[in-house]
């Protein structure tokens, strides 16, 4: 099987790099007021106020970086790793659509979930896959 559609191995690095940047941007621009620069003037209103053009930038740097990590090649591409992707991105989905129910069903602010529609199933599937790797490797290693 080959791996067409996934990024340069060298891709994890510049993901994880915009996700990092991504965390100190956003506690800064959030805690500084640097929304407020952003806006058109006092009583502004509509879809692109700056507090929403900066979630608009911040989660696209932070989304682009989960999507860098989440797909780029491993050193060695092989059936296994391909199955363990398969794997993680099943149950990325399982618990993203488990986590959407319940948010729709207990919570009121929908803004919110938004957020977590873009944020869970990357998360989960990297931290899946990451620790069946790791598991997997440590398995191997004891064998030897």
């Amino acid at each position: 099987m080959k791996p067409r559609f996934l990024f340069p191995y060298w891709c994890r690095y510049l993901g994880w790099g915009l996700v990092v940047l991504h965390v100190p941007v956003s506690i800064i621009g959030r805690s500084n007021g640097m929304v407020n620069i952003m806006d058109n003037g006092p009583g502004s209103t509509g879809l692109f106020t700056g507090e929403h053009l900066f979630f608009i930038c911040t989660s696209l740097v932070m989304v682009s970086g989960l999507f860098l990590v989440a797909f780029a090649k491993e050193k060695v591409e092989d059936e296994q790793i391909w199955q363990i992707r398969l794997d993680s991105l099943r149950w990325a989905i399982y618990v993203n659509y488990i986590i959407l129910i319940t948010s729709l069903v207990f919570i009121e602010d929908v803004g919110h979930m938004l957020e977590l529609n873009l944020f869970v199933p990357l998360l989960f599937f990297i931290i899946r896959f990451r620790w069946v790797l790791f598991r997997l490797n440590r398995s191997l290693s004891r064998e030897e």
